[in-house]
C-alpha cells in the first residue's frame, strides 16, 4: 500500500505485523479504512502523545499558569500515570470507564468531569489533524466521586479572631479587605492604588475598583464581576495605615514598582500558594482548623451580611453576581455609582461587636 510521498521526496509505504496471517490481512484492512477516510493515525501514537499536543497546541493564548496549568498538572497526575501508554488507536470505552472508576475512589465527581474533558479535548484535537478515527472518549460518562469538602463561612466571633490573629501579619490588609468588601481573591491580589480611593470626594465615599483580576489580560472572571463597591470605615482605616507602611518601606530598602496594593515585603506581587499558606497559619493562631482557604473569606461576606437582614439581591450584586452595566462604563477620574450597602452593614455588624466587648470589659 502507498500513502504517497513525503515532503522529502520519499515513498510512504506503511508495514504491519502479525503473528499470524490472518492478523496481519485485519490489519492491512484497517489500514485501508484510515486512509480512505483521511486519517492517518500513527501506529505508535499513544494517549501521554495526545495529551501533550493539546496541552502545547490546543490551549493558544489560554494563561499558562492558569488554564494551561491546571489541566497539565491534572493531566500529570491522573491521566497520563494511568492510560497513558495505551496506543490511541486501540484505546477502548472500556479502559476510559475503568480508568474513571479507579480514579473515583480519590477525586470528586467536578474533577472527575474536568479529567475526561481533557480526555475528549486531547482526543478531538487529534482527530482535527487527522491522527484519530473516532473518539471513544464521548462514549463514556463521568462517575460520581468522593463528596467534596462543602464551602464553609465564619461566624463573627470566628472571623474577628481570624483579623485579631492576622493583625501583626503582612496579610492583615489584604483579610480585611476581602472580608469586609467580599472581593475575590484573585480580584484582590492584582488591586493597584489607582483603583483604591481613601478619600471622600464630591459626595462619593471611599471605594474601590474591583475591574481587574490575575486572569489572562486582567480580565475579571465575568462581565458582572466588574464593579465598583463602597469600603467600610475599618477597611479605609487599614488601608491607609498599609499604604503609610509601604511608602516607609520603598525608602528603606529595593522595592519593585508595581503599583499593586498587596505585595510581597519587596514589592513583588503575591503568589496564590503563599497566601494560602500564610492564611493558614493565621487561622490556626486564631484557634480554628487550618483547613479554611482565603476564597471563604467570600463566603463569610455573604453570611454576614445575610445574618444582619441585606437582601440576597443586594448581597449579590454586592459580589458581582449582578448585572452592573453602569460601572463597566466609568473611567476612573469619573464619578462612579457607587454601591453603598455592604459598606454600611460591615460598620453596624463590627461596630454592634466592638460594644458588646467593651461592655464585657
Amino acid at each position: 500500500m502507498s500513502l504517497g510521498y513525503a515532503p522529502n521526496g520519499k515513498r510512504r509505504r506503511p508495514k504491519v505485523y502479525g503473528k499470524t496471517k490472518t492478523e496481519v490481512r485485519q490489519k492491512l484492512r484497517d489500514l485501508k479504512k484510515e486512509v480512505q477516510s483521511g486519517v492517518k493515525a500513527p501506529a505508535n501514537y499513544t494517549v501521554t502523545d495526545a495529551v501533550n499536543d493539546w496541552l502545547e497546541r490546543g490551549l493558544k493564548g489560554r494563561d499558562e499558569k492558569g488554564t494551561i496549568g491546571k489541566n497539565r498538572s491534572m493531566a500529570n497526575k491522573h491521566l497520563i500515570p494511568f492510560i497513558g501508554k495505551a496506543k490511541l488507536k486501540d484505546l477502548s470505552a472500556d479502559e476510559v470507564d475503568d480508568w474513571l472508576d479507579n480514579r473515583a475512589e480519590f477525586l470528586g465527581t467536578r474533577s472527575l468531569r474536568d479529567l475526561l474533558a481533557i480526555l475528549r479535548r486531547s482526543i478531538e484535537h487529534t482527530q482535527r489533524r487527522d491522527k484519530a478515527a473516532r473518539n471513544v472518549a464521548l462514549l463514556v460518562t463521568a462517575p460520581e466521586g468522593r463528596p467534596g469538602r462543602p464551602s464553609k463561612a465564619l461566624n463573627l466571633k470566628e472571623a474577628e479572631a481570624v483579623l485579631a490573629a492576622a493583625r501583626p501579619s503582612r496579610l492583615y490588609a489584604y483579610l480585611v479587605l476581602s472580608l469586609l468588601s467580599g472581593v475575590r481573591t484573585e480580584e484582590a491580589r492584582p488591586l493597584t492604588w489607582d483603583h483604591v480611593f481613601l478619600e471622600t470626594e464630591d459626595g462619593v465615599p471611599p471605594h474601590v475598583a474591583v475591574w481587574r483580576s490575575v486572569r489572562k489580560h486582567g480580565e475579571t472572571k465575568t462581565r458582572k464581576s466588574r464593579r465598583t463597591i463602597a469600603l467600610p470605615r475599618q477597611v479605609v482605616e487599614v488601608l491607609q495605615e498599609h499604604k503609610r507602611w509601604q511608602e516607609r518601606a520603598s525608602k528603606e530598602i529595593e522595592w519593585s514598582p508595581t503599583g499593586r496594593v498587596f505585595t510581597t515585603r519587596t514589592g513583588e506581587p503575591l503568589d496564590a500558594a503563599n497566601v494560602r499558606r500564610d492564611f493558614k497559619a493565621i487561622v490556626s493562631k486564631a484557634g480554628l482548623r487550618p483547613e479554611w482557604t482565603p476564597r471563604e473569606l467570600r463566603h463569610s461576606f455573604v453570611s454576614l451580611l445575610s445574618d444582619h437582614g441585606i437582601p440576597l439581591d443586594r448581597i449579590a450584586q454586592l459580589i458581582g453576581h449582578t448585572s452592573q452595566a453602569t460601572t463597566e462604563a466609568v473611567y476612573r477620574k469619573q464619578l462612579r455609582p457607587v454601591i453603598t450597602e455592604g459598606a454600611e452593614a460591615m460598620d453596624e455588624i463590627f461596630a454592634q461587636r466592638r460594644e458588646v466587648t467593651a461592655g464585657e470589659a
